[in-house]
């Protein structure tokens, strides 16, 4: 025979739910608590990969890495004097050039006739100086000698002026041959006086002449001589003691005038072009000591311009270089640099 269950209470059941959860909610929560308080594990390391030193006491140095080459702070252009066809290079980069050492040779035809034709225009000139003296002096001969005649017409005219007004004293010429000669000698002293003054006046104007044809001559001679020298400067020189760092020019090329064919570098004034991570730019100042390592030996060296903008992540520092080179440092030479920020004495390091 069955017997029925009394029918459970729907409050117990709430009861138990209850119950049920608080005791989860602790669980988890001491749970999480107990992971929180919990200490990492100590990382490893491998004997053999670890270095070990002991701690000393002593100076230390901060200093900032860069790496660059050595740049020269003298550097010359050689531009092309003038248009031309690059006709021989008789010199390769890296030797050694004085300032009269020809590093390229053009052609201009057109400069080279302008030349010839300018020497001929001299010549010329100076045929026509020396014809315009021979015909001046021929004229200024031609004056003197009129003057030269009527100054003896004079001479003779006064004279008999002289023995008529001696005679008419006398009763001896009438007076009208005394009025002639009169009348003829004060003619003649107005011719004389007229010719000189023509002469006076043909004189200057001959120096004149002579003066601007001289000048003329003058001017035609610079001129030439300023055509040679363009013909002669075709022959590019390096302008400056130096190393030859760059030809920028080809056989056959053609240039205009002004374009940088060289370039020519002092070698005894160097500097170092560092470039520095923009991370460690900042503590970076002008007058900072530099140690410039040039793989044969380190120069001593000094910051004197910083890059104020960043290029590629990097900013150029340019060190001035204030120790002795070495025969090994030349432009373009790759270098490392330290920049000493601070020395720092009595530390543990």
């Amino acid at each position: 025979m069955d017997i029925k269950r009394p029918p459970k209470s729907k409050i117990k059941k709430k009861i138990r739910m209850a119950i049920f959860i608080v005791i989860g909610v602790a669980g988890i929560g001491g749970i999480t608590y107990g992971l929180a308080k919990l200490k990492p594990a100590a990382p490893t390391l491998d004997r053999s990969t670890a270095v070990i030193e002991k701690v000393k006491r002593g100076a230390f140095v901060r200093d900032v890495p860069g790496v660059g080459t050595l740049v020269p702070q003298v550097t010359r252009f050689v531009p092309a004097p003038s248009e031309g066809r690059v006709e021989l290079i008789p010199v390769q980069v890296g030797v050694e050039v004085q300032p009269g050492t020809v590093i390229v040779e053009l052609s201009n035809p057109q400069a080279q006739q302008q030349a010839v034709d300018a020497q001929f225009q001299v010549k010329a000139a100076e045929a026509d100086e020396e014809n315009l003296k021979v015909r001046l002096e021929s004229d200024t001969m031609t004056q003197k000698s009129a003057i030269a005649s009527i100054q003896a017409e004079y001479s003779q005219a006064k004279l008999q002026l002289d023995a008529d007004e001696v005679l008419a004293k006398q009763g001896l010429v009438a007076d009208l041959v005394l009025k002639i000669s009169r009348v003829q000698v004060q003619n003649l002293a107005n011719r004389l006086k007229v010719e000189q003054d023509r002469l006076a006046v043909s004189s200057r104007a001959t120096k004149a002449q002579l003066n601007a044809q001289i000048a003329r001559v003058a001017q035609l001679r610079a001129m030439a001589k300023l055509k040679q020298e363009q013909v002669e400067n075709l022959k590019v020189r390096a302008g400056s003691a130096g190393v030859l760092q760059e030809i920028s020019v080809k056989e056959g090329q053609q240039v205009t005038p002004g374009f940088n064919i060289a370039r020519v570098a002092d070698p005894a004034s160097l500097k170092a072009e560092l470039r520095v991570a923009e991370t460690q730019i900042k503590d970076v100042r002008i007058g900072q000591m530099v140690h410039v390592d040039t793989r044969n030996g380190v120069i001593e060296g000094q910051v004197s311009r910083i890059d104020p903008a960043a290029r590629e992540g990097t900013f150029t520092v340019d060190a001035s270089l204030i120790g002795p080179l070495q025969p090994s440092a030349r432009p373009d030479l790759s270098v490392d640099g330290r920049i000493i920020l601070e020395k720092l004495t009595d530390v543990l390091n």
